[in-house]
């Protein structure tokens, strides 16, 4: 596989075009006078794209992957992040083996 300049110039200036709308985002919501309601909003935004993210996959490949995400977001309710994880691996490998 090779690698022509553009194809390189086309990779750096997608990273700095990333980079600069993150550091911007973080910038400018520090700076931002929100209602209780708005950064409620705000801060639903990662678990809800989490979930856009996880749903297709858990709902699409098979019940044991179905029936493992809905132990681990169960098991989400109640133990810390490390604990969730491996309810979630244990799930799979125990309903995929059934």
């Amino acid at each position: 596989m090779s690698l022509d300049a553009l194809n390189l110039l086309a990779i750096l200036g997608m990273a700095l075009v990333t980079c600069a709308t993150r550091l911007a985002g973080l910038a400018l919501a520090g700076r931002l006078d929100l209602s209780p309601r708005a950064q409620a909003a705000f801060d639903a935004i990662p678990p809800a794209v989490l979930i856009a993210v996880i749903a297709p996959g858990a709902l699409a490949t098979g019940w044991a992957e179905t029936g493992a995400a809905l132990l681990t977001a169960l098991a989400a309710t109640r133990l810390p992040v490390l604990g969730v994880v491996a309810v979630g691996v244990v799930a799979v490998v125990a309903l995929r083996a059934l």
